[in-house]
C-alpha cells in the first residue's frame, strides 16, 4: 500500500521553515521516494508568516501547489497559535481525520474550547515537541530549531532515514542544488559566524536532526519499522 503525506509548515520568518521544507524533501528523494515543495511567504522579514506545503511519497506524485487538506500540520513556533501568525486560520484548518499536527513547544498548550473540540472530533494526534530547547540544548542555538523538526517528522513518515536527512544538510550548507535567497542568505551567515568550519556546523545540524529523530521515536510517534539512530551515521558507517 502506498504510503502518502500533505504536509503543511507553518512558521515565522527566521525559524527557517523554508530551508527546514526543502531539506525533508531532498531528504525523502535521497531516500528513494518522491516529494514536491511549494513556499509560501510574503516579505522576507523576521516574525512574518511564513507557510511551506511539501508533499512526500513512496509513489510518484503529480500534483504540486497549496495543500488545503494535510495529513500533517507543523507549528514552528506557538505565535501561529497564540497570536495567529499564519496565512491560514485556524491553524489546524483542513486538517485530516486522525491528522497529525506536531507543535513546536515545550509541553502542551491551552486550546480555546472550540479548537481543542473540532480537534477531538478529528481524531487530531497533537504532538508538542521542544525543538527550540533541544536545539539550544545540542547545538548551543536556536537557529537549528528546524532541523530539530525535520528529524522528528522525518521518523514519523518512515519516508527517508537519517543518511538521506545528512546528506539533505549537506547539500543544503555546501549549496548543492540549492540557490539561497537574500534573506535566507543574510541568516546563513549569521550561523556560519558562529562555528570556524563548515563541516562543524553541518555536523551540528545533523545531531539536533538526530535528536529529533530519537525523540520521535522514544515518544512512540515514528513509523513502526523506523529506529532509533544511535550514532552519527559517518560513524556507523565506518564501523
Amino acid at each position: 500500500m502506498a504510503k502518502r503525506f500533505n504536509i503543511r509548515m507553518a512558521g515565522v520568518g527566521g525559524q527557517g521553515v523554508v530551508t527546514g521544507s526543502h531539506i525533508l524533501s531532498t531528504a525523502v528523494i535521497n531516500a528513494g521516494g518522491e516529494s514536491t515543495i511549494v513556499p509560501f511567504y510574503g516579505s522576507e522579514k523576521r516574525m512574518a508568516p511564513v507557510e511551506s506545503y511539501v508533499r512526500v511519497s513512496d509513489e510518484p506524485i503529480y500534483e504540486i501547489g497549496e495543500i488545503t487538506f494535510p495529513h500533517i500540520i507543523i507549528i514552528f513556533h506557538p505565535q501561529v497559535i497564540t497570536h495567529g501568525k499564519s496565512y491560514t486560520m485556524p491553524f489546524y484548518f483542513g486538517l485530516k481525520e486522525d491528522g497529525i499536527a506536531l507543535i513546536n513547544n515545550d509541553g502542551p498548550m491551552k486550546l480555546h474550547k472550540d479548537q481543542a473540540r473540532e480537534l477531538e472530533e478529528r481524531r487530531a494526534k497533537l504532538y508538542y515537541f521542544p525543538a527550540t530547547k533541544i536545539s539550544l540544548d545540542v547545538a548551543g542555538m536556536d537557529l537549528a530549531t528546524n532541523m530539530a523538526l525535520m528529524g522528528c517528522i522525518g521518523a514519523i513518515t518512515g519516508l527517508t532515514n537519517m543518511i538521506g536527512l545528512e546528506q539533505a544538510v549537506k547539500d543544503r550548507f555546501l549549496g548543492k542544488g540549492f540557490v539561497v535567497s537574500g534573506g535566507t542568505a543574510a541568516l546563513d551567515s549569521v550561523v556560519e559566524r558562529k562555528f570556524k568550519k563548515k563541516q562543524e556546523l553541518i555536523e551540528k545540524n545533523v545531531a539536533v536532526m538526530r535528536a529529533g529523530w530519537n525523540y520521535a521515536v522514544d515518544h512512540g510517534w515514528a513509523s513502526p519499522e523506523v529506529k532509533r539512530a544511535e550514532e552519527p551515521v559517518a560513524a556507523a558507517a565506518a564501523n
